[in-house]
């Protein structure tokens, strides 16, 4: 269902965007690297947070990790990682797939500033296995997402 709700969203928004698929799980940063032949910022991973009542998606370069006095900054309460089952229930997407597109029901979603480090960017397609190839503007611009700088870049 979540795979086929991405792909039904490119192919009425984007039909020029093609979903791949991996015989191998990218459901971690470092598993999609593998998965899709790229370095691991490359991949754009989706946080589901609660901050308040509200609950919002960022979308950030893999190799990033949340800053929360940034995104308490910017979204006025302390940000709190949904669980699994609530992130399925809310985004329609399993842990491992979430993504921006194709989602349950909107929900305000933001790209991390993190991600124009990169020409092209590999976020999850809906599903523990699948994927797309796409500019960071494409994305913010299909999913109608704000930029917002909430995120540290980590040195490792």
């Amino acid at each position: 269902m979540s795979l086929q709700s991405v792909r039904d969203f490119f192919a009425e928004k984007a039909p020029d965007i093609t979903v791949i698929e991996s015989p191998i799980s990218s459901a971690t940063v470092t598993l999609a690297a593998e998965a899709y032949g790229v370095e691991p910022g490359r991949i754009a991973k989706t946080l589901s947070l609660r901050v308040g009542e509200r609950v919002i998606l960022i979308v950030a370069a893999g190799t990033s990790r949340m800053d929360n006095k940034k995104v308490k900054a910017q979204f006025g309460g302390k940000p709190k990682m949904l669980g699994p089952e609530e992130v399925a229930e809310i985004t329609g997407h399993e842990v491992g797939g979430v993504c921006p597109f194709g989602l349950k029901a909107p929900l305000p979603i933001y790209c991390d500033v993190s991600l124009k480090a990169f020409d092209v960017v590999v976020p999850a397609a809906g599903s523990t296995h699948s994927a797309v190839r796409i500019t960071p503007d494409r994305m913010a611009e299909l999913v109608a997402a704000e930029w917002v700088d909430v995120c540290e870049i980590r040195r490792d």
